[in-house]
Parts: C-alpha cells; structure tokens; sequence
C-alpha cells in the first residue's frame, strides 16, 4: 500500500467511525451533557480519571471546564485524578495501583458530583474500582468506552450514562473520545452561557 493510500484510509475510519457513533450515541451524548449541566448548577463538581492516552483525555476535559472552551466565562469545577504524580505513586506503593482512583474519590467525591472515566477497552481493574467508589459516595457516573465496553458496562446503574464507541481501535476511539469530550464542553457552556451558535 502506497503512503497516500494509507494515510486515505485512517482518515476514512476515522470518519466511518464518528458517522456511526453520532447516529448510535447521539441521545446518550445529549443526556451526558445535561447530566454535566445538572450537576454544575446544582453545585456538584466533576472527578475525571482514565489510564494511559484516557488519562490525557481526561485531564484535556478538566482543563476546558477549569479555563474555557469555545468563550471567556467562569471557571467550571472539574478535576483530573490521574495528572498527581504524588498522590498516584503514594497510593500504588502503600496500597496498590488499583487503588489510584478509587482512594481519591473516597476522599474528595459529594453526593451529586459526576465521575466521568474514560477507558477504550473498560477492563482496567482501578476504573472497575473507580465506579464502585463513586457509587459508594452517591455520584452519578458517565463512561465514554469502546468495543464492547468491558467490565465497566455491567457496574453501570440505569440512569447513569455509557457512550460507548463501536470499535476495537484503542487509537480509534481515543481520536472519538475527544470529538465527545469537545461536543460536551460545547453542550455545558451552551447551557450555562448560551453565547456561540
């Protein structure tokens, strides 16, 4: 295959992909925005946590609710519970990595609060963990997943939200995790500030 051929296909996927993911998850994508809208006016904050490229992904969320996304406005209460090296190395010795997340929720995680975690493949044993936690604390959780959603599915409770991407590509569903993470950004300043069209 030809180099141009090959960098026609990905974009092509990628494409494919997010044609068919609007057209599936179109309606969990809209309840995931009002849930995050919900719980930012009533005050709640929103936990972010996922492994490795999620992690970044998450952490990419936080960022666009604490600063802005499309306009100037208030600063929105998000965090990132993977970006503390400290705490996440401090965790994983004196308990185990499965722990990295689920520690932190304990701790910081209100009732009404969302966990939103990311995980392509949702088997990571501290997500299943993170879940379990937020539950524990009485938040409400929202998991953007791929594949056939892993483990993580099955510890969802029906009112809370799976987008979940129909692909078995890690780097495929990373690139439609980020289209959702913009779109709710766009969902919540809307709602909150109305603004951009």
């Amino acid at each position: 295959m030809e180099l141009q051929d090959r960098i026609i296909q990905h974009f092509h996927e990628s494409l494919d992909l997010k044609a068919r993911t609007i057209e599936e998850q179109g309606p969990a994508i809209e309840q995931a925005g009002n849930q995050l809208f919900q719980c930012l006016v009533s005050e709640g904050k929103i936990l972010c946590c996922g492994n490795g490229g999620s992690a970044a992904l998450a952490q990419h969320f936080s960022s666009l609710m604490l600063n802005r996304y499309h306009q100037e406005r208030p600063g929105l209460p998000a965090m990132t519970l993977s970006s503390d090296c400290s705490t996440l190395s401090a965790i994983a010795s004196d308990a185990s990595f499965s722990d990295v997340f689920s520690k932190q929720i304990r701790a910081l995680g209100q009732p009404g609060d969302i966990l939103l975690i990311l995980s392509p493949k949702g088997r990571s044993n501290n997500l299943i963990q993170a879940i379990q936690a937020a539950h524990d604390r009485e938040m409400q959780v929202i998991a953007l997943t791929g594949d056939h959603g892993g483990d993580m599915t099955a510890l969802l409770l029906p009112e809370e939200v799976e987008i979940c991407i129909p692909s078995p590509s890690t780097a495929l569903v990373h690139e439609v995790h980020l289209l959702i993470i913009h779109t709710l950004c766009d969902l919540v300043e809307h709602q909150l500030f109305g603004g951009m069209e």
